[in-house]
């Protein structure tokens, strides 16, 4: 039986920390602090702006949150800021990605992506990681103006395939994501890369598997 799969883009199928690794040379000793910082904060500023009801594109955010890394870890060069942001609009699709979509394709299901990403980011990762044959929507929360967790981000997903929430299988490596994925009603299965203890436990995956390959068995 045919089954609907939804993929966060940022961390679950893409590298977010692929921009730094290209330029560590560059960076210096201090590049995964100033990759993880980079990360925090642009999450931080999509979470406080939609508490706000504010709305400021994702890549604005990316930017932002860039200069508040570099401004935080001077040892790195501020004269990397634009060949790390060039980087980040074309990141690098982990190993286990394509071969997962295509998989999953290849065995009737349908798969998405539901990102926070602006559409113009997200057109760039999925042209530059060769998955976009492999997808069959590209779902932006560009259109509602908020972020994730909120529920309306969640319910794009059964809006655009016409289902209800039980129906999708939605994938991430945010636990964040998956506790906004299992309360608004979908099977999640957390991709835990980094062993990160658990939390959010009144909304348990359904499965927290290593990485994206396991996410085929069974399926």
């Amino acid at each position: 039986m045919s089954s609907i799969f939804v993929f966060d883009a940022y961390g679950t199928l893409l590298d977010v920390h692929a921009a730094i690794g290209r330029y560590r040379s560059e960076a210096g000793p201090e590049a995964d602090r100033l990759s993880e910082i980079w990360r925090t904060k642009q999450l931080e500023y999509s979470w406080t702006l939609t508490l706000a009801g504010r709305y400021v594109e994702f890549w604005t955010l990316t930017q932002r949150a860039l200069d508040y890394a570099l401004a935080r870890v001077p040892s790195v060069d501020k004269a990397l800021r634009g060949k790390l942001l060039d980087a980040y609009f074309t990141l690098d699709a982990y190993a286990d990605a394509r071969a997962t979509l295509r998989t999953l394709k290849a065995r009737g299901h349908r798969t998405a992506i539901l990102s926070n990403g602006s559409p113009d980011m997200l057109q760039g990762a999925v042209n530059a990681a060769r998955i976009k044959e492999d997808l069959d929507a590209v779902l932006s929360i560009d259109v509602l103006k908020m972020f994730k967790p909120r529920p309306e981000v969640y319910a794009l997903v059964t809006d655009r395939f016409g289902c209800r929430p039980g129906d999708v299988t939605f994938v991430s490596s945010n636990r964040w994501d998956v506790m906004g994925a299992v309360a608004f009603g979908f099977h999640a299965c957390w991709i835990n890369r980094s062993k990160m203890p658990d939390e959010y436990p009144d909304f348990a995956p359904r499965q927290v598997l290593r990485d994206l390959t396991a996410l085929t068995n069974g399926a």
